[in-house]
């Protein structure tokens, strides 16, 4: 069985940026154990900021209520927003990304403040109902208000992202590659295709330019970061229209870049290499977020602890994976570790988690609050 709480997040249609009423239920029972509740509302993103607790330091939970949308409905097994348990696995749209995280964090909380009714330490959530969309309304702006206009200090913080990769526990993230996105569109002459001799074919143009920038090694990596890695997303020329050469070509391009290269390497190199294919141009860039690794200190072990005593697996520490949120917690100083569940089946059609998954992972955010307080 999933409580209630688990219940009614995972029966919203919180599509970004709609939070569907999620951060009220969550709020509601935050407010049950004692939290302040406030908002820190921007544009049409709602962000949810509760606090517990007037010590020295801070544990920040951090997540969001939204969901990317569910896809052809007909290729669920279930309805996606309506949670059903079949074979040991609950399918839902946010199941592992990662409406049950949020709510285990709200059970781990309440067990936590039973057995320890006044921390050595505060409790907070931000919870923003933005984080699958590209905003600056979400996350990054409400702990910007936070920190920098607030002055509120964190020391530790746990993001409940999907970061197992095939059972929970097997791999938490302590960092993320940058990621820097890349619109180019190559520029050629239309004409008609009998006659290429009066066109410019901005396809062809293109071929001899995206076998070198393919073959091109970025770098090696590090310890703890895979190498850089381009990938093309997209290609687009034409209208479609058989005799026509066209005028352009649009490529669409990401680079999931480590700390041993730099935004601004990545975008140099790409510009000298089309000069040097003297290629006619435009291109415009997007910073998806910068490479960053947390610290290793009391947090790290008391995850670490926390889950070899629940999973029996001491996970492994890894900066694999997209961005999340935690790009925007972690420059700040802030220990910051991400763990949830696994993440095979996240942003696809039957979205699901183990049943038996729910209460370890509530366990292990227990047993790092009590390793936080006691350790």
């Amino acid at each position: 069985m999933i409580n209630a709480l688990t219940t009614k997040l995972l029966q919203a249609p919180s599509i970004s940026p709609n939070d569907a009423g999620c951060q009220e239920f969550i709020a509601k029972e935050l407010s049950r154990l004692g939290f302040t509740i406030e908002s820190r509302h921007f544009g049409d993103v709602k962000n949810l900021w509760a606090t517990l607790g007037h010590q020295s330091k801070t544990l920040l939970f951090i997540g969001h209520t939204d969901v990317v949308p569910p896809g052809p409905l007909e290729n669920w097994k279930f309805p996606p927003f309506e949670p059903t348990i079949h074979e040991g696995k609950l399918y839902a749209r946010g199941a592992a990304d990662m409406k049950v995280a949020l709510a285990c964090m709200v059970d781990a909380c309440e067990r936590f403040l039973t057995t320890t009714p006044h921390p050595t330490f505060n409790i907070a959530f931000l919870i923003t109902s933005c984080e699958e969309a590209n905003t600056n309304d979400g996350t990054e702006r409400a702990i910007h208000q936070l920190i920098h206009i607030e002055n509120k200090r964190f020391d530790w913080c746990i993001v409940g992202e999907p970061s197992a990769q095939h059972r929970l526990g097997d791999t938490i993230k302590v960092g993320r590659r940058g990621s820097l996105h890349g619109t180019l569109t190559i520029i050629g002459q239309q004409g008609h295709i009998a006659y290429p001799q009066l066109a410019k074919n901005p396809i062809h143009l293109t071929a001899p330019f995206l076998t070198e920038l393919t073959q091109i090694v970025w770098d090696t990596g590090n310890d703890y970061f895979d190498p850089t890695s381009l990938q093309i997303s997209n290609i687009h020329s034409g209208d479609g229209t058989v005799n026509v050469i066209p005028e352009s070509t649009t490529i669409l391009f990401n680079f999931r870049y480590a700390p041993t290269s730099s935004q601004e390497g990545l975008q140099r190199s790409v510009e000298d290499l089309l000069k040097k294919h003297q290629l006619t141009y435009e291109i415009t860039w997007y910073d998806g977020g910068k490479p960053f690794q947390s610290s290793f200190g009391v947090l790290h072990q008391a995850i670490q602890t926390a889950t070899y005593a629940v999973t029996g697996l001491y996970p492994i520490s890894s900066t694999s994976g997209g961005t999340s949120d935690a790009r925007f917690i972690a420059p700040h100083g802030i220990e910051t570790i991400e763990l949830g569940f696994p993440n095979q089946t996240i942003h696809q059609v039957n979205e699901c988690i183990e049943i038996s998954e729910i209460e370890k992972l509530t366990e292990i955010y227990y047993k790092a609050l009590h390793y936080l307080q006691n350790g």
